[in-house]
C-alpha cells in the first residue's frame, strides 16, 4: 500500500483580509496537489484559519468544501476558540476526507506552560489551552497522526502515536525557515528540527512530514518527509511538494527483527523498535520512566 503524500509551504497573507486570502491560496494549492495525484495534502500550523484574537471564525466548513472538490484527505489547522470572545483557544488541526466529511480532530498538547507560546506573538496572539489526547484516524490511505510543530521535540508524543497504529505522523509548523527570518524568531533550531524530523521517524518506524507559513515573498519555508530509512524530500521553496510513501514497507519493518544476515543488508533501519527496543521489566526496574 503506497501513499502519495503532499505538503505545503504556504505563503500566507497576515492582516484583515487574510481570511479570505488564505482561504483562496489553500484551495488553490490543494487544487495542484491533486492534480499531481495527491492521496493527502497537509497545510501548516493555523492556516488557513485566524492568527490572532478575537478569533471570530474557523475555516471548517471552507476546508471541508476544499477536500471534497478536489477528492483529497486535506489537514488545515486554525485556533478554535474555548469562549464567546475568542481569546481562549485550542490550537487545532482537522483531517478531512474526500467526501468533505470532518475525520476527526487534533488539538495541540504541550509544552504544558501555556500559554506564553503564542500570547502576544508577532504573528500569533491568542490565550492557548493545552489538549491532553492523542488521536489516530484511520482512512482509506492509512492510519494518521497529528501533531504540531515543535511537539517535534516531544519523543513520547510520536511514540505514542505509533503505539496505536499510524502509519504517518505530520508535523505542520508555523515559522521555521531557515534563512530571512523575522527579527527575534529563533532561527536557530532550524538544524535540530531537522535532525529530529527524521529521528521521529527512524525511532519509531513510522513516516513523518512537515510544511511551514512563509510570512512573505523572500522568505524562505521547510517542508521535509521522512521515512524510517531515508529523507524523501526536503524543499524550501513555497507550493506543494510531494513524495510516496512505501506504507506496506514501514509495516514490515515493524514486524521483522534483529538477526545474523549474509550478504547486503534488508533494511537500512532497525527494524522491531517498537517491540525489541522496549521491554516491560526495564520499566518496572526504572519507575522514573512512567513518572510525570
Amino acid at each position: 500500500m503506497t501513499m502519495k503524500l503532499a505538503v505545503v509551504n504556504t505563503l500566507t497573507r497576515f492582516g484583515a483580509d487574510a481570511a479570505a486570502v488564505n482561504v483562496a491560496a489553500a484551495a488553490d494549492y490543494v487544487a495542484q496537489a491533486a492534480a499531481q495525484g495527491a492521496d493527502l495534502v497537509c497545510l501548516p500550523e493555523t492556516f488557513p484559519g485566524q492568527w490572532r484574537a478575537p478569533i471570530t471564525w474557523t475555516p471548517v466548513r471552507e476546508l471541508a468544501d476544499i477536500a471534497r472538490s478536489n477528492g483529497v484527505h486535506l489537514v488545515g489547522g486554525f485556533a478554535e476558540p474555548l469562549d464567546a470572545a475568542g481569546d481562549r483557544c485550542y490550537n487545532s488541526l482537522a483531517l478531512f476526507g474526500p467526501d468533505g466529511r470532518e475525520i476527526g480532530r487534533y488539538r495541540r498538547t504541550v509544552p504544558r506552560h501555556a500559554p506564553w507560546i503564542y500570547r502576544g506573538g508577532e504573528y500569533w496572539d491568542f490565550d492557548w489551552v493545552p489538549a491532553d489526547q492523542l488521536p489516530v484516524f484511520d482512512t482509506d490511505v492509512g492510519r494518521i497522526g497529528l501533531l504540531m510543530c515543535s511537539e517535534v521535540y516531544a519523543p513520547e508524543q510520536p511514540r505514542i502515536l505509533a503505539l496505536k497504529g499510524a502509519d504517518v505522523v505530520l508535523l505542520p509548523a508555523g515559522l521555521i525557515a531557515p534563512e530571512r527570518l523575522p527579527a527575534g524568531y529563533g532561527g536557530a533550531l532550524y538544524q535540530t528540527w531537522r535532525t529530529l524530523a527524521w529521528a521521529r521517524a527512524i525511532e519509531n518506524l513510522v513516516h513523518t512530514a512537515l510544511c511551514s507559513n512563509i510570512p512573505a515573498e523572500g522568505y524562505k519555508g521547510f517542508s521535509m518527509i521522512c521515512s524510517p530509512e531515508d529523507i524523501l524530500l526536503e524543499e524550501h521553496s513555497p507550493g506543494v511538494h510531494t513524495a510516496d510513501l512505501d506504507l506496506e514497507r514501514v509495516r514490515w519493518l515493524r514486524k521483522e527483527h534483529d538477526r545474523n544476515i549474509v550478504g547486503e543488508s534488508p533494511w537500512r533501519t532497525k527494524p522491531g523498535a517498537l517491540r525489541d527496543w522496549r521491554r516491560h521489566e526495564v520499566f518496572a526496574a526504572n519507575p522514573i520512566l512512567t513518572e510525570g
